[in-house]
């Protein structure tokens, strides 16, 4: 997971995402502080022709229907989101994709992938210093190279990480798992190495509780 500090304005890319933090994401939207794509409604209504018909514009997704892998279309919906029509360009946006990896299973190049994440990088991040949310999944014991190129490639350019997985020990009915955050000190050219925290987890109702390793309620 490549996380950014979620901000007042955001960007998000995705297939079906409805809450981040008490953040009431379809309030957002209606005060215009969101927009909102929703990846498998998107996919229907190109595949049935519906979409290019009502908009008169391509499909975000475009790349489903042709044989390259590219992913103009969508970055030109992201850059076009960012400046919503008769306001200025937010400041300080955050986009989100979720999942990145779905793209690798659609039949995207790492390549392409990666350039989408580059250009979004220089749209959102440098020239609007906004902040870019990822979500990849990846495993020690994958297989999977083109995923695993995209995953490392993007740890590598990231400021902070937050790494989640279970416990090496197996289910736990008190601890879900624990997760791993990475600050990327060493992205400022400096000696320091990386600062990495764990921290373990239990996946409640309505919320996420976190604490140091083995110091979960139960075991104390």
């Amino acid at each position: 997971v490549l996380f950014a500090p979620f901000l007042q304005s955001c960007l998000l890319c995705n297939i079906m995402f409805y809450s981040l933090e008490g953040v009431n994401l379809t309030a957002a939207k209606e005060r215009g502080q969101l927009v909102f794509l929703e990846g498998l409604k998107s996919c229907l209504d190109l595949l049935f022709g519906e979409e290019e018909e009502q908009s008169g514009q391509p499909s975000p997704l475009q790349f489903i229907s042709e044989s390259a892998s590219n992913l103009k279309a969508l970055f030109d919906f992201v850059r076009t989101s960012l400046t919503p029509a008769g306001s200025d360009s937010w400041k300080g946006p955050v986009l989100l994709v979720d999942d990145l990896s779905v793209l690798l299973s659609l039949g995207v190049t790492p390549v392409a992938v990666l350039d989408f994440i580059h250009y979004c990088r220089v749209a959102v991040c440098s020239q609007l210093k906004g902040n870019i949310v990822v979500l990849v999944h990846s495993n020690e014991d994958s297989e999977d190279e083109e995923n695993e190129l995209v995953v490392n490639s993007l740890c590598h350019h990231s400021d902070l990480i937050l790494w989640a997985e279970g416990l090496a020990t197996g289910f736990c009915k008190d601890v879900h798992g624990q997760i791993k955050i990475i600050r990327r000190v060493s992205l400022e050219l400096t000696a320091e190495q990386d600062h990495v925290q764990i921290y373990q987890y239990k996946i409640q109702d309505k919320n996420v509780t976190f604490f140091a390793r083995g110091l979960s309620a139960a075991v104390l």
